[in-house]
Order: C-alpha cells, then structure tokens, then sequence
C-alpha cells in the first residue's frame, strides 16, 4: 500500500493551467510544481505568465513553459496540443481556471438584467465554459494515454443565486453571464467525468469569494455570511488542487468540492 506522500507525488507529470498568470493560477501551480509536477502555464500574452514561469522553475526546480493563448479565440487553442507534444510528449493534469473579467469597465457586464449586453454574455461563456470543453476535446488523447485528471474551477456563483444585499451602491455586481457560464462548468463536470471514465477523472472545484481588496461595505457583509469567518486567500484552494490532481483522489470523479468557507452549508 503506498502511503500518502507516494499517493500524492507528481514528478514526472504534467500539469496544464489556463490563466496560470492570474492571482489563483499561479498559487495552485506552486502547489503543484512542490509536488515535483512540471507545468505549461497559459494566459494572454499581456499577463505576466513569462515571469510567472521563470520563479516557478528556479523556486522548484521543475520544467515550467509558458504559452500565449486568448482562450477567446478559437485558433490560438488550437495551437495547444502541438505545444504540449513538442514540449513535454504528456499531459497528464488539466486545470480549466481561466476566466472572463475584463481590466476595465465593460458596458453591458455589471449591469441591471435588461442593460445586460449578449455580446459580452457570448464572450463570457466562450471563455469560462466553451474554451474548457474545447481544450479537453483537443487534448483528450494524452490525457487517456497518461490517466489523466482534468479540474474545472467553478464558483459559488455557479450554484447559489447572488444576493445582492453585499453590494450596496459599491459598484460591484453580479453578472448573468458569469452564474450561466460557471453553473455550465459545473454540469460539465458531471458529463465528463461519466463520458471519459474510466481513463480520465473530472471534478469541479468551486471557489468562494477571495479577498482583494474589495469595499469595507462588502467584506463586512461577505465574511458575516460565512460561517469560517473570513473571505479565502489564495492558499485556501492549494490542498483542495493537490488531492484532486493525484492519486490521493484515485477513486474520486463527477465530483463538486466547495472551497468557500462554508458559505454554501446555510
């Protein structure tokens, strides 16, 4: 019987991350990478996914690449599996946590309902859910051949109703586009999971509110909603990834795991 160190030692592996420049991207890949996983992190060519990379790789000591791709174009995710083969010859984790969140100010993004824009409703969902389906499509092969993993990050906002009572006048809101997309990831999961078995695993890792420096006003509300008391930090989600990319996970698939501090026990 191995022991739990084996069940979850990844060297030798891959891991690929969408948006691995982002604040959980690249904390989830330093999990990974301290578990010996080697990583190709994507995100768009204006993040910091170079950077990223290169202190991954003289932290850990793993191969780490990183590749340009705006999951919102079609094309360039195609230009994926070439990558990985020519790269690494494997693929053996996927971590669909790429999301739509535009720098600035969209119009018809936080918005009421019928300002609501279905442009930027299909770009949500192009990057949030049909990039993620895209990808596993595209990329199925190596992960049957190495018995791969595939995690979708999810949200709370995938499976509870927003209540708007945080927000206030903050400015802060809660888009149609971002619920229809996560609870899609969600039920992706599922069919994934039951479609792929036995030669791959999915499951569903849905996150609760993270602190970033959001208003006094909706913090205060937030973390009295929640029964650990508090908004996540990054490092919250890094076990969560750990047992779901490797073997201590062996038997679990079709699978939604709430990393929200209780929020969604009420």
């Amino acid at each position: 019987m191995r022991t739990l160190a084996e069940l979850g030692n990844l060297k030798g592996q891959l891991a690929l991350i969408t948006g691995g420049a982002g604040h959980v991207g690249r904390t989830v890949a330093a999990g990974l990478a301290e578990l010996g996983c080697d990583l190709c992190l994507l995100d768009l060519a204006e993040s910091k996914v170079d950077e990223v990379a290169v202190e991954l790789q003289t932290h850990w000591g793993t191969r780490v690449l990183a590749l340009h791709v705006d999951l919102e174009i079609e094309a360039e995710r195609c230009r994926v599996p070439a990558f990985v083969e020519e790269h690494f010859g494997r693929l053996d984790i996927m971590i669909n946590n790429a999301a739509f969140y535009p720098r600035e100010k969209l119009e018809g993004w936080v918005a009421p309902l019928e300002e609501q824009c279905l442009e930027v409703i299909r770009r949500c969902i192009e990057v949030n859910l049909t990039a993620g389906f895209h990808l596993a499509q595209i990329l199925v092969g190596p992960l049957r051949q190495c018995r791969g993993r595939i995690i979708n990050i999810g949200s709370i906002y995938g499976v509870l109703g927003p209540d708007y009572s945080l927000y206030g006048d903050t400015g802060m809101g809660n888009p149609a586009a971002y619920a229809m997309s996560k609870g899609g990831l969600v039920q992706l999961s599922r069919w994934m999971a039951t479609t792929l078995a036995p030669a791959v695993r999915v499951n569903c890792l849905c996150l609760g509110g993270v602190a970033r420096n959001q208003s006094e006003f909706f913090v205060e509300r937030y973390v009295a909603r929640t029964p650990l008391g508090r908004m996540a930090t990054e490092e919250d989600f890094k076990g969560a990834i750990a047992f779901l990319a490797s073997d201590l996970s062996a038997y679990v698939t079709g699978q939604v795991l709430m990393v929200d501090g209780g929020w969604t026990a009420w």
